[in-house]
């Protein structure tokens, strides 16, 4: 990876609907490839995919009508990896820990994203948010090394 910019850290709020997702993979893509992980590698892509689930899990199950989402992501661990924070304002449903997540069964439509975060991710979780208000940040980190979980995980069609 090339040396990096000295502020490594993107941060925004996000309309709480599928295209304010769609804005937040965008940006942090774009903001990604500035970092110096390019669009066309394995890590960009899996770190993409994992911040897409959780900004789809925040539209999807953290939404409140008329409150915004919060995306943070940052290079953390001396450029080591990349954080991903993803803020909502429902504090009334919570994704299960680490660990506890169940397998959807095959006719199940939905109940994948977060077995995709814990397969790309080197770790994640979440806790209320920090200020104390109402809501949940879910967050992911994804290592950038080349023998990270994010480079050498498999995806099965």
């Amino acid at each position: 990876m090339p040396h990096a910019p000295l502020d490594r850290t993107f941060a925004m709020r996000f309309t709480s609907t599928p295209r304010g997702a769609r804005l937040a993979r965008r940006l942090a893509a774009h903001r990604l490839d500035d970092w110096g992980v390019p669009y066309d590698s394995r890590r960009h892509e899996a770190i993409v995919l994992v911040l897409a689930e959780l900004t789809a899990n925040a539209v999807r199950h953290g939404r409140v009508p008329g409150r915004d989402f919060h995306l943070a992501l940052q290079v953390v661990a001396h450029g080591r990896t990349v954080r991903i924070e993803v803020t909502d304002t429902r504090a009334e449903r919570v994704p299960p820990r680490p660990g506890a997540l169940r397998v959807p069964g095959a006719e199940d439509t939905g109940g994948r994203g977060l077995l995709l975060v814990a397969a790309l991710a080197s770790r994640w979780g979440w806790h209320p948010r920090p200020d104390g208000g109402p809501g949940k940040t879910v967050w992911a980190e994804c290592a950038l090394t080349e023998e990270s979980s994010c480079t050498s995980a498999t995806l099965m069609t």
